[in-house]
């Protein structure tokens, strides 16, 4: 085309014909993105060139935008279309509700303070521009009578309110939430294929779509990127409908995913419905009040996963993001994910020789000499906080037959993650939890009140079939073991046993330098059991953790169907946290096996309840996490390489041998560099490199003097200290396991 374009052309036809073959508009007859007098001292051939490397350059957004509109899955005008006549109705009930039906309410807020609105007309969005524009400008979604709702969507009645911003957790989910639709818009128009799940997650959100024959390269981030741009510049409006399921099972009959979503998940006759622009998906929302709210978002990665996290299910693409209210608070987010990139518990472990994995047993951590003494570290100091606390260890089995797993209902919910096989005709699991277990302990003789509260703890080893495509270093992996112990108790022990739980992760929290949140998750709509035994258990959860003197939170219906639980979310170096410790109440199980203890009244038939609770949770986990935590540099106590002795020659040699035997001896990882090819000033800079807390040089003097230079690995040189003195110092640090024994020498 462009060769037929410059035959017999004047330099001004050949730019009016290129403005017109690139869908550049021209002004004065030149195009916008060149400069006049470059176009017009050159050859044709040359303004070809240039004109196509500026278009390259400048408009490579708009040129895929004009391809895509030339390819929009036909699916899409057919859904919007049905969707227009369902909002025609929508809005015609509204409006004949707001004429009818309208009464006046009364608006509580949080600070007590009474408003005035009406119902089906006062939306909460119009309250907030009433108590402050900026509020309004800020919030990201509205609470109504403990329920998220959307800041444009009408009360109903008299009501409480609260306006969320991006700081609480909940409005988080909801800006995460409304980004993955941004996303999924995006992602429709530029793949075209048939969208599944898009849920916020802990950091972000994802979006999975089915896309036959093709996977997503990072190639593509640039080009969803900007199309998530123009549709966050477009300001689309979230739009809710509450529509009838055989409706939408023919507004989504082009896609067989949400069609299964609503045949399989949607129980009620009902469901809602969002739309942004030319995207309308299945949601439960509520969301933002609209795109243009997300003021920076940015493609994180991509990955394949199966349908619903089954390997027998269709291959899917997942796409991740992140967004935030300003520019400002992604640069930040963007410095922690590089400064998190540099402490990658994956890279220290390989820099230190502390762990591998290898494809022939995937998810199983092989851990060598230097990682094997930080995990029987971690260990063994659980297992000294249990001897001061009372809690007694027990070994239990690792393979279970299935009976047992479905006496305790895992069976039904929980094994496709568990490792089966059949023996003997009858089918085995590996154990991918301990709790069962301890209940056949508990239950394999009678128990008296006298017995209780009975602290079980165990280290086994757990199992659980995580697809591989989830396995992530140590954080997430098939093969591992758990500080796990659980409590069995009166309910009128719950108080107390709560309370030393807190107390026992709060003394090991400090040890490790961690802050933590609370978070206390009450009854939920499914939840089984007693109310009045529900009501009991949560205030004791309640006065346990007033006692405890922490701030804490209230997380309403958050707590699991046999349960309230109190979460713990530990903050690392660099303000990100991690779930690790847990502790939960348990009414069901008791009443699976049919636990029972004598009480003092001696009626036998007493039934008691479990607390589950872990502090380190995996160890594997926390292992991973204390890594990136202190950025490879352990603590004395914990440190895999605590002592180096340089000789500062051959002739020195012989000492620093006997030196490194003697701190050896006395329970420390030592090393001895007798490397003659390298001079004194590289083993030392060595040493510091791998982290060995203190690097102890020896010569003629210190053997003279039976004693060794002192310098730690940040180099602070201390000077010459006699072996003993030396040993007698590091042994107390060890023992008080403070965090920085090189600064405290």
């Amino acid at each position: 085309m462009l060769s037929s374009i410059f035959c017999s052309s004047s330099n001004a036809e050949v730019t009016h014909k290129l403005c017109c073959a690139f869908d550049i508009q021209p002004t004065t007859g030149r195009s916008k993105l060149t400069p006049p007098q470059k176009v017009s001292s050159a050859s044709p051939a040359d303004a070809v060139n240039q004109i196509k490397e500026e278009k390259k350059k400048e408009n490579e957004a708009v040129n895929q935008h004009q391809n895509d509109l030339q390819c929009v899955p036909s699916f899409i005008e057919d859904r919007l279309k049905l969707y227009e006549v369902l909002k025609k109705e929508h809005d015609a009930l509204l409006a004949y509700r707001a004429v009818n039906q309208s009464k006046p309410i009364k608006i509580t807020l949080t600070d007590g303070e009474t408003l005035e609105g009406e119902s089906w007309k006062t939306t909460p969005y119009q309250l907030a521009v009433g108590i402050s524009q900026v509020l309004a400008s800020n919030a990201v979604i509205a609470k109504v009578n403990g329920e998220l709702w959307d800041l444009d969507r009408p009360l109903e009645g008299d009501c409480t309110l609260e306006l969320l911003t991006f700081d609480n957790e909940e409005a988080k989910a909801v800006y995460w939430h409304s980004s993955a639709h941004i996303l999924g818009e995006a992602m429709e128009g530029h793949f075209g294929g048939c969208l599944c799940y898009g849920p916020p997650i802990e950091n972000g959100f994802h979006y999975d779509m089915y896309i036959e024959d093709r996977s997503v390269s990072s190639t593509e981030f640039p080009l969803l990127e900007n199309r998530c741009k123009n549709i966050i510049k477009e300001k689309q409006p979230f739009e809710r409908l509450e529509v009838k399921k055989e409706i939408l099972l023919d507004m989504f009959k082009y896609n067989k995913f949400k069609c299964r979503i609503l045949n399989e998940k949607v129980k009620t006759p009902t469901t809602t419905v969002y739309r942004c622009g030319p995207l309308i998906d299945l949601c439960k929302g509520p969301h933002v009040r609209h795109t243009g709210k997300i003021k920076a978002l940015k493609i994180v990665k991509s990955s394949s996963t199966y349908w619903e996290g089954k390997s027998d299910m269709e291959t899917l693409q997942r796409i991740y993001g992140i967004s935030f209210p300003d520019n400002k608070m992604m640069k930040e987010w963007e410095k922690v994910q590089e400064e998190a990139k540099n402490r990658d518990h994956r890279k220290i472990g390989k820099e230190q020789e502390l762990f591998f994995f290898h494809d022939l047993s995937p998810g199983s951590c092989f851990f060598l000499p230097r990682g094997a003494f930080l995990y029987n570290t971690l260990v063994d100091f659980i297992r000294g906080e249990y001897r001061r606390r009372n809690f007694t260890e027990v070994v239990s089995p690792n393979v279970f037959n299935s009976k047992l797993w479905e006496a305790s209902g895992h069976w039904q919910h929980y094994s496709e993650n568990m490792f089966s096989f059949e023996i003997e005709k009858e089918t085995f699991a590996l154990k991918p939890m301990n709790c069962p277990g301890h209940c056949l302990m508990f239950a394999h003789r009678p128990r008296s009140w006298r017995e209780l509260p009975l602290r079980l703890a165990d280290f086994g080893v757990l199992h659980r079939n995580e697809l591989s495509g989830t396995l992530s270093g140590l954080t997430r992996v098939r093969r591992f073991q758990q500080d796990d112990a659980h409590i069995f108790c009166t309910m009128e022990q719950i108080e107390e046993e709560i309370k030393d739980c807190l107390d026992f992760l709060k003394s090991v929290y400090a040890v490790f330098g961690f802050t933590f949140q609370l978070h206390l998750s009450t009854r939920p709509e499914n939840y089984l059991g007693d109310l009045e035994i529900w009501d009991h258990a949560e205030k004791q959860l309640q006065n346990s953790l007033n006692d405890f003197g922490e701030q804490w939170s209230l997380n309403p219906g958050d707590g699991a169907f046999y349960g309230p639980k109190i979460d713990i979310k530990i903050k690392d170096a660099i303000g990100r946290y991690h779930q690790c410790a847990t502790i939960q109440l348990d009414f069901q199980l008791p009443i699976r096996f049919n636990l029972t203890y004598v009480g003092k009244d001696g009626d036998d038939k007493k039934r008691p309840v479990i607390i589950h609770r872990a502090i380190l949770g995996s160890v594997e986990r926390m292992i991973a996490i204390l890594a990136e935590n202190y950025g490879g540099k352990w603590p004395l106590w914990l440190s895999p390489r605590q002592v180096m002795v340089v000789p500062v020659g051959p002739t020195s040699e012989q000492y620093a041998q006997q030196v490194c035997n003697q701190f050896f001896e006395a329970g420390f990882m030592s090393d001895v560099d007798l490397d003659q090819s390298c001079t004194l000033n590289k083993k030392i800079r060595n040493a510091q490199l791998a982290q060995y807390n203190f690097i102890l040089v020896v010569g003629e003097k210190e053997k003279a003097n039976n004693a060794v230079n002192v310098r730690t690995r940040d180099n602070k040189v201390h000077g010459e200290i006699s072996v003993s003195s030396t040993i007698e110092k590091l042994k107390k640090f060890k023992t008080s396991q403070i965090a920085n024994a090189e600064e405290e020498f």
